[in-house]
């Protein structure tokens, strides 16, 4: 075999790498290429996104204007009965008669309820009688004493045992007197809770019972309100049970002390309910002036962004002559107005309206819808054929 010609091989090898040179450079060129393209038409579809015409936002507006507001405080509370319980018995029995239907108004002392007392009846008979005897053996040892023929204790002894079987006979009499129920207070009867040959235990409930005429009810203010608040101010209350109704109230009572937890006080105000139109339990609303009022510049609550930082209000100027004379982009509308945000300072509300203590005038123009859409400087047509409530005392609408 002719031997191996190295020369040709040194030259085969260089020849390889020369290819694989050759191919990297190409690979690299191309995914240069490609990556620059990329990069260029990135930087220009920023560039077409950062100068690209933004249409004007469509927004509702309201002028604010200036009210004299007088100092109110609300609250809501509870409506309570002047008297209301549970009717139970303090002994335990079957139940012999009911003597009540349920709903029924009652008097104080009219019976509700009688258990059955045979055996407590019998039982008072023999005790009666026994207390007899006792009384005619101390009247007798009594004169016997006075002749000096017994001794003075067995004269006391004999006082001793009747009033022993006297306070038993009233004790039995007693234990009787708890097995007759009656009705502890004027007022209306709730649904019956028992029926006849039930066994009662002690503290079992038989009907719910209210006192309904005068009501009261019962809300907690803020401790701020400690000095605002007196025995005998007016009160206004209404109640989802009589729409359209308030009712006229007075403060009779106030908690001399604060709730430490929840820094409240509580107030109760009494209010004469001859008809029983109004129910313990129910939930009121309350509000009562303050005596004092104030001018305040009102917008609606929609015009106000609530925000941690601060609330603000987009307050509406008419755009710029340069803005207004560039030509808008084909089938866009022209901004006709431009908005500025502007930090207030919120006072108090009344229905859909909200105070603005400082931060706005009267006679400037809020923007109160697509507040969400809107940023400092941004250009906005105005439209303001619907527009949010804006009522001091808005009412639902019965559907």
């Amino acid at each position: 075999m002719a031997p191996r010609n190295p020369s040709s091989t040194t030259v085969r090898k260089a020849s390889y790498g020369r290819r694989m040179t050759l191919m990297l450079i190409g690979v690299a060129v191309v995914f240069g290429g490609v990556f620059a393209v990329k990069a260029l038409m990135g930087k220009a579809t920023n560039e077409f996104f950062d100068n690209m015409p933004q249409p004007p936002v469509e927004v509702s507006t309201f002028q604010a204007r200036s009210e004299q507001w007088s100092g109110t405080a609300e609250s809501v509370g509870t409506l309570v009965a002047d008297n209301g319980t549970d009717v139970t018995t303090e002994a335990g029995g079957v139940v012999q008669h009911i003597a009540f239907e349920s709903g029924q108004t009652v008097r104080k002392g009219d019976l509700l309820v009688q258990l059955n007392t045979a055996n407590e009846q019998a039982q008072l008979k023999a005790l009666e009688t026994a207390a007899r005897l006792a009384v005619t053996q101390r009247d007798r040892w009594q004169e016997l004493g006075q002749q000096k023929l017994v001794s003075r204790a067995e004269v006391d002894e004999r006082i001793a045992d009747a009033a022993t079987t006297q306070a038993q006979a009233e004790a039995q009499r007693a234990l009787i007197a708890q097995k007759t129920i009656r009705a502890p207070f004027d007022g209306v009867l709730g649904i019956r809770k028992i029926n006849l040959g039930q066994y009662l235990n002690p503290g079992d409930p038989i009907v719910g019972l209210q006192a309904l005429n005068p009501i009261h009810v019962d809300f907690t203010l803020p401790e701020q309100r400690m000095n605002e608040v007196a025995i005998g101010a007016p009160v206004r209350l209404e109640v989802d049970a009589q729409p359209g109704k308030p009712f006229e109230a007075k403060v009779t009572a106030i908690e001399p002390s604060v709730d430490a937890n929840t820094r409240n006080f509580k107030v109760r105000a009494s209010l004469e309910n001859p008809g029983g139109a109004l129910r313990p339990g129910t939930f009121g609303r309350v509000g009562f002036d303050l005596g004092r009022s104030s001018d305040v510049v009102v917008v609606p609550q929609t015009a106000v962004s609530f925000n941690p930082y601060g609330n603000a209000v987009y307050v509406v100027v008419e755009a710029p002559k340069q803005a207004s004379a560039e030509p808008p982009a084909e089938g866009m509308p022209q901004a006709t107005h431009v908005v500025k945000q502007r930090f207030v300072t919120t006072g108090p509300a009344r229905g859909d309206l909200v105070g603005i203590t400082e931060g706005l005038k009267p006679g400037e123009v809020v923007v109160t819808s697509g507040l969400l859409r809107l940023r400092n400087d941004a250009g906005v047509t105005i439209n303001n054929k619907v527009q949010p409530a804006a009522q001091d005392k808005p009412e639902p609408e019965n559907r």
